[in-house]
């Protein structure tokens, strides 16, 4: 097709005052089996921490770190350091990053449903096989088939939640993703609760037990609906209008039609989307699919959640008061998501990440304090000391919870436009997985390094991250997905950036 009467992303001009509809029942079913896909990736998080603090898992897989930990004269902050325990966590996350490019022409060329079906069939594999594991081969393999569901699954999953949900309410349905995570942490929290009191098995019981949510999101997968925007970006356009005049309950669906319509004409004329989402009008979108789930890891937060029994034992907590912690900032995270659910679309994006920046950095700074002048090498804190550092730990993952955690998945999942979609959503998911990766390789090693700086240091990047977003993104609360281009050229500093419209219009020109 000729570009030369297109918008800079296929959109001619806004209609967002022309769209039509309502929440139907439909969208919100189709929203709450999708977000399903989150909590699988929250279990593994709230389920690995448990288990490698539980005596049987080590003996039978990790016999030195099993023997360190019993050593009563052992530095504290150093008793679980060891590459193996920590190859056995971040191995997941290496395998999702590769998994997530595959993901990308599989969510583009055979929709957003295929790549959720295909994640949570490898998650059920992967938990199968950790459930039934003899030796670390097993284990590991079984954590790569995790890493491949959640690179599929972390793919496609903001994507139909993005594309699915109407504008007005995109930022409180898309966290239903972050929703599910957190009630994967903390269902992971308490049955690791449960089963470290099975001695010799419960370890099993707590790996297999992810088969559970793996089996829901790969039903919900074959029951869904496709995207209206996916369905006409593949051609099926009476379709694609069909389920979009369901999800918005009216058959005056004809402006957001339209945009979607424009968009996915010129989706079609990119052949090489990893290739066009180098290119300068694709810039902005770029660098928050870059450094917003970075940003995201470098809160800490998944040190935080990874290891929260094994950090808790680290600084003097026994057994069961270790797990009952992490169960509690579990459930405080889970209830974190809820207030920015309900708020997100009221006071819009900025305000929850700055917010929740100031509040996270206030508690890290205060967590620092405590342990740099009340707990040291062979020494522990007392029972106040430990209640204040559970109680603040709690108002960090709180803050996170409201900020950070949902919006570092939602941001990048709505500012793409249709033909660059999916290649965005991998590199926010490939960044994010990335930076899983190395933090939790890392993390123990850091711990022992820089013992109460460990906080600080993620302080410091919090610091970064909350002056990162008053400076440069832009508000997207209420705009249009497909519309989201234009956003760009009306923002302080990406306007510099941006191409004029008709040096853009040309370059798609020419790409036809």
């Amino acid at each position: 097709m000729a570009g030369g009467s297109l918008g800079p992303a296929g959109v001619a001009k806004e209609r967002a005052e022309q769209y039509q509809g309502k929440v139907t029942s439909s969208v919100i079913v189709a929203c709450f089996v999708a977000a399903i896909g989150g909590s699988i990736f929250g279990y593994d998080i709230g389920i690995s921490g448990g288990v490698t603090s539980m005596d049987a898992f080590l003996k039978k897989f990790f016999h030195d770190v099993y023997l360190k930990k019993k050593h009563a004269h052992e530095n504290n902050y150093c008793k679980y350091d060891n590459q193996g325990l920590a190859a056995f966590t971040s191995s997941l996350y290496l395998a999702g990053l590769v998994a997530s490019f595959v993901a990308s022409p599989v969510t583009r060329d055979y929709g957003r449903r295929a790549s959720i079906i295909c994640g949570g069939i490898s998650f059920l594999l992967g938990a199968a096989l950790n459930a039934a594991a003899a030796n670390l081969a097993m284990l590991l393999t079984g954590r790569i088939l995790l890493g491949v569901g959640i690179g599929f699954g972390n793919q496609a999953v903001p994507l139909y939640l993005s594309e699915m949900a109407p504008t007005h309410l995109r930022g409180g349905l898309n966290m239903m993703f972050q929703l599910a995570t957190t009630l994967g942490i903390f269902t992971a929290n308490m049955i690791n609760y449960g089963t470290q009191k099975l001695e010799t098995w419960g370890w099993r019981l707590s790996l297999g037990l992810a088969a559970a949510p793996a089996l829901m999101m790969t039903v919900g997968g074959i029951l869904l609906p496709e995207t209206p925007n996916s369905l006409i970006e593949r051609g099926k356009k009476e379709e694609g209008r069909r389920v979009l005049e369901k999800i918005r309950g009216t058959k005056e669906v004809n402006a957001e039609y339209q945009d979607m319509v424009d968009a996915s004409e010129l989706a079609n004329s990119i052949k090489h989307p990893f290739r066009n989402i180098l290119e300068r009008r694709n810039r902005p979108q770029l660098v928050m699919a870059i450094f917003m789930p970075m940003f995201q890891i470098l809160t800490g937060i998944n040190s935080i959640l990874f290891y929260a029994p094994v950090l808790f034992q680290s600084m003097g907590f026994k057994g069961d008061a270790s797990l009952y912690s992490s169960a509690m900032t579990g459930a405080v995270l889970a209830s974190s998501t809820l207030i920015s659910i309900a708020t997100v679309d009221k006071l819009g994006r900025r305000a929850l990440l700055i917010s929740g920046g100031i509040q996270m950095i206030t508690c890290q700074v205060i967590v620092s304090i405590i342990l740099g002048l009340k707990f040291g090498p062979n020494q522990e804190l007392s029972k106040s000391f430990s209640i204040l550092v559970v109680v603040v730990i709690c108002l960090f993952v709180l803050a996170f919870g409201w900020s950070w955690g949902p919006l570092g998945w939602t941001v990048p999942s709505e500012i793409f436009p249709l033909e660059t979609r999916s290649a965005g959503q991998s590199i926010t998911v490939a960044v994010n997985l990335f930076f899983t990766f190395v933090i939790a390789q890392i993390f123990l090693t850091l711990l022992c390094s820089f013992k109460f700086g460990i906080f600080l240091f993620f302080a410091g990047w919090v610091t970064i991250m909350t002056i990162f977003v008053y400076f440069f993104l832009p508000e997207t609360k209420g705009v249009p997905i497909e519309e989201m281009i234009l956003l760009w050229r009306k923002h302080w500093f990406w306007k510099r950036i941006m191409p004029v419209v008709e040096e853009t219009n040309n370059q798609q020109s020419i790409s036809t």
